[in-house]
């Protein structure tokens, strides 16, 4: 286990307040890139529920903040994370598209967004160490 992964799964098992998949992701990075949880809480807050609008999965947004957090920016990196999501997810990166597979599965949508969460961050995280950005 990773801190990054412990302190998701805390979170995720959070009632009230609720962390949405993004702040979810995001938050276990922000001290460690100089930022306060309060901080990424608030700027990560309408990247749930796909934006709010079942676009582009929030875990995955939150995912894309934490890179974002310790500069990884360049097309390459983006993409990089952009093709392994897709080849985990058969092509899909919306939220609606993500929770409508799981449906048809007869899956609930709870413990889809838990595993989204875990992915991503475990996805930041190990890009993060590979390009020795964390220890």
């Amino acid at each position: 286990m990773s801190k990054y992964l412990d302190r998701a799964k805390e979170l995720r098992a959070i009632v009230t307040p609720h962390y949405n998949c993004a702040q979810s992701v995001v938050l276990p990075f922000a001290p460690d890139a100089g930022i306060t949880e309060e901080i990424a809480l608030h700027f990560a807050r309408n990247f749930g529920a796909g934006m709010k609008m079942a676009a582009t999965c929030g875990a995955m947004t939150g995912g894309l903040m934490a890179l974002g957090l310790y500069g990884v920016e360049d097309p390459q990196s983006i993409g990089e994370y952009y093709r392994r999501l897709r080849e985990n997810h058969n092509g899909y990166l919306n939220c609606s598209d993500l929770l409508r597979i799981n449906r048809e599965q007869g899956r609930e949508k709870k413990p889809h967004c838990d595993a989204m969460v875990f992915e991503c961050v475990s996805l930041v995280e190990e890009m993060l160490r590979e390009r020795g950005l964390i220890g």
